[in-house]
């Protein structure tokens, strides 16, 4: 992050947040609020920011959440799929029950911003010590839903229908071992007792500006799976090679050949597919060759036969490249249940994109490409008709084509986007709610 980029920033977070170009038909008692709850937000922001927690681990985010909802007076329960809080909010007329979640967890990722607030937190994550940082900006979900809750429960006499509050943990999937997540949220009942008719969530996007909001029709984002290689070779002394098997030479042919599996494999004209490893680990000596190497990554899809296809095909490259190695691997693949496609239901989405329009201006509602990245919100989405928005994130003057995306330890959230996606979903809510379209 240049330092001006950043000062600029900093200084519209601080209260010059301009709000953004709205439509003539957006909702005053919105504005009302938004200007009301913007300081708060932003604090709420800045102190998950720098106290980041991984999966199955918020404890303090999820306390400080529900000791939020408790004095909003709200009905809480907590302990859900680990660390999850939920709320009902019950308006004072009748009307839709719908819900809207939001995402707790951070990621094993050292900060590297020059940020008063910036996490200095550490914690285990397989079996090493990490960084741990809200790269992927669900500081800012969280946020967000704190104030939508409390600018809510103000309009409650006049609020049509019932509201469930969802934030959950292990967005980025549980510790190894571990279930969790929103499938877990699921399992434990959260819509048995409470079935909402929809289902409302929104996500900080690098690849969007700062005051734009983007949505897709349809599948949006992709599945993701996981995948564990393990190539066995037999160790050896690195000055007498041939007295073992190198496991090491075997693995990085695997990942060579394994670009193939795409760029040869898939008719890529139907829809996209990647297959990335996102880690190599093996060996602990520079003149030892290892026993093992093992290899993790993702697959993303947006089509079964596809996705089944890449499967079969990367064991079979996994086992045959070792075996020409006189290695052997063990393919899991995959090894987790994976997310499921998101699909944003059609006609809720343009019921909201309409929402969207009359909030924060026409001209800064965008349709996006299809997005390779993933979402357990697919899990809702799937139990009832869902819609989930990006709210831009990097800052004016920065290309966000460029700009150090989600996930990256200079990942950078222009604070003017708390104020876009906390109008945003009000309104979405709001106008839902009163059967507007």
């Amino acid at each position: 992050m240049r330092p001006a980029l950043l000062v600029l920033s900093l200084t519209l977070a601080l209260g010059a947040v301009a709000s953004p170009a709205r439509a003539g038909d957006a909702r005053p008692e919105i504005d009302a609020q938004a200007h009301a709850l913007q300081p708060k937000v932003l604090a709420w922001r800045r102190d998950l920011h720098e106290h980041p927690e991984l999966g199955n681990r918020e404890t303090r985010t999820a306390a400080l959440v529900a000791a939020h909802l408790r004095a909003l007076g709200l009905k809480v329960e907590t302990g859900i799929a680990t660390t999850g809080v939920t709320a009902v909010l019950k308006g004072g007329r009748p009307g839709p029950r719908i819900a809207i979640r939001a995402d707790m967890d951070a990621l094993p990722v050292t900060e590297r911003n020059a940020l008063p607030f910036a996490s200095k937190a550490t914690a285990t994550f397989r079996g090493e010590t990490v960084g741990v940082m809200h790269a992927c900006g669900h500081d800012a979900h969280t946020s967000i839903l704190m104030g939508v809750a409390e600018a809510l429960t103000a309009m409650k006499a006049d609020l049509p229908g019932e509201i469930l509050f969802i934030f959950q943990p292990a967005e980025e999937g549980p510790p190894d071992g571990e279930r969790g997540g929103a499938s877990e949220m699921l399992a434990e009942g959260i819509f048995r007792d409470f079935k909402p008719e929809a289902v409302f969530g929104l996500h900080v996007f690098s690849t969007l500006p700062a005051g734009t909001v983007g949505y897709r029709s349809g599948p949006a984002m992709a599945a993701s799976d996981r995948f564990n290689i393990v190539i066995k070779g037999r160790q050896t002394h690195g000055s007498r090679p041939w007295g073992g098997v190198d496991p090491i030479v075997a693995a990085a042919e695997v990942v060579t050949s394994a670009q193939a599996i795409v760029s040869r494999r898939q008719n890529i004209s139907k829809l996209p597919v990647v297959v990335s490893f996102g880690a190599i680990k093996g060996g602990i000596r520079y003149n030892i060759i290892p026993d093992q190497v093992e290899l993790i990554g993702t697959i993303r899809t947006f089509d079964e036969d596809m996705r089944q296809a890449v499967f079969a095909d990367l064991k079979n490259v996994a086992e045959h490249v070792a075996a020409a190695h006189g290695a052997t691997a063990v393919a899991q693949v995959p090894d987790t249940v994976g997310n499921p496609v998101t699909v944003n239901d059609p006609a809720l989405t343009t019921r909201a994109v309409a929402s969207l329009e009359r909030a924060v201006g026409r001209d800064r509602v965008l349709p996006i490409d299809l997005t390779m990245g993933a979402e357990d919100f697919a899990y809702y989405a799937k139990e009832v008709p869902g819609f989930f928005f990006f709210v831009g994130a990097t800052p004016k003057g920065q290309n966000p084509v460029t700009a150090p995306s989600n996930h990256s330890p200079e990942f950078f959230l222009d604070e003017s986007a708390l104020d876009v996606g906390l109008r945003s979903m009000l309104q979405v809510v709001l106008d839902y709610q009163d059967g507007v379209r």
